[in-house]
């Protein structure tokens, strides 16, 4: 056995749609054994079995095979293997595509697909077994778009190990993509658990590729080279601890910073961080700057999985709208709450003249009044605004209805609308989530190496048994320290996003000395208090011992959250921006010129 062994391996997509120079860049200059891309999420899911019910040959990701084309050669020179769930709906198809280009190019590549996470076919027997949603309890819906389960590492080992020198998947969870060739390369087992807990680790890292090198970062005026960002590289050790780089000579910057906040990156209790391999606990992970643009990571550990896989099904329920106005001039903001007002009113009376019903709802922002904040703290003075109109009903007609009447505003109402962005708008499907748990042992994941089917042997049994809270610290400070209030932004680093219709916030401190003072005046009754615009359900939060740092789940603040959201941030990504501004109270002896951002 080689104690010394490393892997390295590059992810380059973190979702569709994501830039074309990744994948080039990570092969010429990342010295990988691996490659990953991660293309999938849940509307993309329902894009692509829409697709696919046009035509049978489609239903995955095309920019897959796209980026590759070019690079195969280099791929098969360097002994590079890929990874990838761009299968989406149809991962055989995808494989058909692959090989035929790279045949046209005189390039002989094995290529394998793991199969099992698509149910739709199995929807009246989820039906029969009476599933429900997770969050809400509510029964699946009569038909579904598409529903997959999150697959783990398991199917993409086999493929490794029958030769396969690119798998292609469906729906996996994203860290699966790592985690199965560390597995492969090392020869870990599926009960060792701290080890499958660390490679999940490095998967999460590099899952949303710039994300950890520089992209979204709250210091981002301190980034350089957006326009040529590096793409993140891990290179993990047996013993699963690992490295964050990127290919030298590009943009980005790799720090304690950038790689703490995509650690926090929608993760909810980080002591419970539920996978289908592994349940890991991320409170103890330590994350240390070894050098420039090198970043080393350890500590992780895991338990036992649960025995369900989560599962997300996407559904059509009815048709929605959004059309934006640009309104300018004195008093934009309430010119364009009265427009807003006005249409609405106007296309209801329409509907009920017309016997189309009321629409399912309506929603509007005033964007450049600072909207997001609340109607509190907006900004009455803007004399320049885009008024968004959102409206949902089950008929179509109504929506068409809305969307040519929105044009009288020009004309017709308050002075100062300068146009459409985009012209007259659309009307599309209004499309929904739903996600629950199924039994593992209900679902059979096979591969497909060279039109050869194997089952692929995964452990169903679960063993998860208890679900842990770690509990917040109980901070006091003396009472005799002279205090001065200053943003969080200057004591910490922030990063929000998504987990269904709940909120992730993680914070963490820039100096452990910070800490305190930031756990002290970021309690849960604050955030809540400070989000109260749009939280409709309590906040959870945990401390993060390992980085100093604090993670905040607000629960049902995304208005339905992803698809279904009307809010102008359906995913929360301006929720941590937000929280920066929130005013913590310190020991002004901590504060020195130089620590201020």
């Amino acid at each position: 056995m080689n104690n010394d062994k490393k892997v390295r391996i590059g992810c380059a997509s973190a979702f569709w749609g994501d830039t074309s120079t990744a994948a080039r860049q990570l092969v010429e200059k990342g010295k990988l054994d691996y490659l990953v891309f991660d293309f999938l999420a849940e509307v993309t899911m329902s894009i692509l079995a829409r697709a696919k019910s046009k035509d049978n040959k489609m239903g995955y990701a095309t920019d897959f095979v796209r980026q590759l084309k070019p690079i195969l050669h280099l791929i098969k020179r360097d002994k590079i293997k890929v990874l990838s769930n761009a299968g989406g709906i149809n991962p055989n198809a995808c494989r058909d595509i692959l090989k035929y280009v790279a045949k046209e190019s005189g390039i002989e590549l094995n290529i394998a697909t793991v199969i099992g996470d698509d149910l739709i076919s199995d929807l009246p027997r989820i039906k029969d077994l009476g599933i429900t949603e997770m969050d809400r309890h509510n029964q699946i819906p009569e038909s579904c778009l598409s529903i997959n389960a999150y697959l783990g590492a398991p199917g993409m080992v086999q493929a490794l190990k029958e030769g396969a020198d690119i798998v292609i998947t469906g729906r996996v969870v994203d860290s699966a993509l790592v985690l199965a060739p560390l597995i492969y390369e090392f020869d870990w087992t599926y009960t060792d658990y701290d080890l499958l807990a660390s490679g999940s680790l490095a998967g999460h890292i590099i899952e949303c590729g710039a994300q950890c090198t520089g992209g979204n970062y709250t210091d981002w005026k301190e980034v350089e080279g957006f326009h040529d960002m590096g793409f993140p590289i891990v290179e993990v050790e047996r013993n699963g601890d690992f490295v964050v780089s990127k290919p030298d000579n590009t943009g980005g910057m790799i720090t304690f910073g950038t790689v703490a906040e995509q650690f926090l990156y929608e993760i909810g209790n980080p002591a419970e961080y539920i996978l289908p391999d592994v349940v890991c606990d991320f409170t103890n992970v330590t994350i240390e700057s070894i050098g420039e643009d090198l970043v080393q990571v350890r500590g992780a550990s895991g338990s036992a999985p649960t025995d369900h896989y989560k599962v997300s099904a996407t559904y059509k329920d009815g048709y929605r709208v959004t059309g934006t106005l640009v309104i300018g001039g004195k008093e934009a903001g309430e010119k364009g709450k009265r427009i807003a007002n006005a249409i609405i009113r106007k296309v209801s009376d329409l509907l009920i003249e017309q016997e189309l019903g009321p629409f399912k709802a309506t929603s509007f922002d005033l964007i450049g009044t600072d909207s997001i904040y609340g109607s509190e703290h907006s900004n009455i003075h803007s004399r320049e605004i885009v008024l968004r109109l959102v409206a949902t009903h089950m008929k179509k007609q109504a929506l068409i209805i809305f969307s040519r009447e929105m044009a009288q505003a020009a004309t017709g109402m308050a002075a100062g609308v300068i146009n459409y962005l985009g012209g007259r708008p659309s009307v599309s499907p209004s499309i929904h989530l739903f996600s629950f748990l199924f039994p593992k042992d209900q679902i059979t994941v096979n591969t497909n190496y060279d039109n050869h089917i194997t089952p692929v042997t995964i452990i169903t049994s679960g063993g998860y048994l208890h679900k842990r809270n770690s509990a917040r610290s109980t901070v006091r400070i003396e009472k005799d320290l002279q205090l001065i209030m200053v943003p969080l932004s200057q004591l910490a680093y922030a990063r929000s996003g998504d987990k269904g219709n709940h909120a992730n916030i993680g914070v963490i401190s820039r100096k452990p000395e910070y800490l305190q003072y930031i756990q002290r005046a970021l309690s849960s009754e604050a955030v809540a208090n400070y989000f109260s615009h749009v939280l409709d359900g309590k906040v959870l939060s945990w401390d993060v011992p390992g980085i100093n740092g604090l993670n905040f789940l607000l629960m049902n603040s995304l208005g339905g959250g992803g698809m279904a959201s009307m809010n102008i941030d359906p995913q929360g990504k301006s929720y941590a921006q937000q929280l920066l501004e929130y005013e913590i109270p310190i020991d002004k002896d901590l504060i020195t010129e130089k620590d201020k951002v």
